[in-house]
């Protein structure tokens, strides 16, 4: 038993260790392409720049071949245009890597339940095929909410964070849902316990939250 958790503790940390960020330009069209990935898994997307509008995303698990990535996808917000599931995919050379430190959240992370006023949890089955996906590397995020089994994209969020001494801060950079979002800053309270990370303050419209979210360890 020791040595299973040993090594499931040690997956863990091979995973956020790997971290990577990368993003570049293409200055003809004005659009941002943005890369978050770790040991095995890996998010793409694309916004608008100057105003800031949110284009397209699309993630899921992959292998590494050399260079060129197998990835299957679990989310794509373009799949009912072109219903690509899966690809090979290769790291423009032009990428610029733009990872910060590694910070102690750093993972996939799934929304878990939430915390009601009067302190009773509220808990979620985290298996089923309609998920929500925060991933946090190297001080970027992006929360995902999509279905494994149908792809329907409900809308995913994302900029840079950072998280230090119980205060959990993000920089909204795009959100599929509403553009107007983008350049706010919320901050938040949060607390570790186990493999599940406790956050509470307000919400982007102002509304008070307290989510409980699961480390994500497996498919």
């Amino acid at each position: 038993m020791k040595n299973k958790y040993s090594i499931l503790l040690l997956l863990i940390l091979f995973q956020n260790v790997f971290g990577q960020v990368y993003e570049w330009k293409n200055n003809e069209f004005g659009l941002t392409y943005k890369i978050q990935m770790d040991s095995n898994y890996i998010i793409e997307t694309v916004y608008k720049n100057n105003p800031t509008q949110f284009v397209s995303t699309r993630g899921g698990f992959y292998e590494s071949n050399n260079d060129v990535l197998n990835i299957k996808f679990e989310f794509n917000s373009n799949y009912s245009n072109d219903s690509i599931v899966e690809i090979k995919y290769t790291i423009p050379e032009k990428a610029k890597n733009v990872s910060n430190s590694q910070l102690e959240l750093d993972g996939k992370w799934l929304m878990a339940g939430r915390v009601n006023p009067d302190g009773k949890e509220m808990r979620r089955d985290t298996s089923r095929s309609r998920k929500t996906l925060k991933f946090l590397v190297d001080g970027f995020f992006q929360w995902t909410a999509f279905n494994t089994e149908t792809f329907q994209f409900y809308g995913c969020g994302g900029g840079q964070y950072s998280a230090s001494e119980g205060e959990y801060k993000e920089s909204i950079v795009y959100f599929s849902r509403d553009n107007s979002r983008s350049g706010k800053t919320l901050k938040f309270n949060y607390k570790k316990n186990g493999n599940d990370w406790y956050h509470n303050g307000f919400s982007s419209k102002g509304k008070p939250l307290h989510e409980i979210w699961t480390l994500r360890i497996t498919k």
